[in-house]
């Protein structure tokens, strides 16, 4: 049976475990799934108790009919500073990087499964995943600049590194929705499915990484990060430096016997 959580209205980030694979799911779909500071918190939580509990994988979805609408503005201009001036920088470096950070550095995959609106901080929420998979209906909106902000939860770093310039300017400024085709045409999400099939679409790409040998898969998403940032040379480095520890694993040790035994190459579905 899954370690899973009481099912609580109350609760903004469900939480269950089976079989290797944590989903969790943003739970406030009366404010579509909005970021509140008790919801980063609980991200938060989610994501360190996933890797505690020795989960291969993570999941991350929206209840309702958006995955998540950004930051909760209902009480943004509640945070002052000393002489009383709004201050939204402090709850972003505090709690929204913190939440950030924590993804960019999770050492097992996330899998984020897209429906309805993700927009602003949602969006980037959404993007930052190891593996991104939209259902029909999702959409995708950058909303800062009418609210006289800029990107942030790494936007403006993650949308150049997946869709270009030219496009991340148009939507960073213009604010234009982007629909589900759209994206997956620019490069923003691995798949599009139908709503119906997000549930499922979402668990079968998340249990494909969790039979994958962990420390090949930690080490592939490591060796592409790493290559964003390094020249070409360098990179070839790197990878014969995490090949040769690599070829020193059972995991590849016993790719190669069946290959001996079977007489075929191990093989990836795609």
């Amino acid at each position: 049976m899954p370690a899973a959580d009481t099912p609580n209205a109350q609760e903004p980030v469900l939480y269950e475990l089976d079989e290797g694979i944590a989903a969790l799911t943003l739970n406030r779909p009366r404010s579509l799934n909005s970021l509140d500071l008790v919801t980063v918190d609980g991200l938060v939580n989610g994501l360190n108790r996933a890797v505690a509990e020795g989960a291969r994988v993570v999941t991350l979805t929206g209840a309702g009919r958006a995955f998540c609408s950004g930051a909760d503005l209902s009480g943004a201009l509640n945070y002052r500073d000393t002489s009383g001036q709004v201050d939204i920088g402090t709850p972003m470096r505090t709690h929204y990087h913190r939440l950030m950070h924590q993804i960019d550095t999770l050492p097992i995959p996330l899998v984020t499964g897209i429906n309805g609106m993700a927009a602003g901080g949602g969006m980037s929420l959404a993007l930052c995943a190891d593996i991104a998979v939209a259902a029909r209906s999702a959409q995708f909106r950058q909303t800062f600049v009418d609210m006289g902000l800029i990107p942030d939860m790494g936007a403006t770093a993650l949308l150049p590194s997946k869709v270009g310039r030219a496009r991340t300017r148009g939507m960073a400024l213009l604010g234009t929705t982007i629909d589900a085709d759209t994206a997956l045409a620019w490069g923003m999400v691995w798949q599009v499915v139908e709503d119906a099939d997000l549930s499922e679409q979402v668990r079968h790409v998340a249990t494909r990484l969790a039979e994958k040998p962990a420390e090949a898969v930690y080490e592939t998403r490591r060796a592409l990060d790493h290559g964003e940032h390094c020249t070409f040379a360098d990179q070839l480095e790197y990878e014969t430096t995490v090949q040769d520890q690599l070829g020193r694993q059972p995991a590849f040790a016993a790719a190669v016997e069946r290959f001996l035994n079977k007489g075929s190459r191990p093989t990836s579905s795609r």
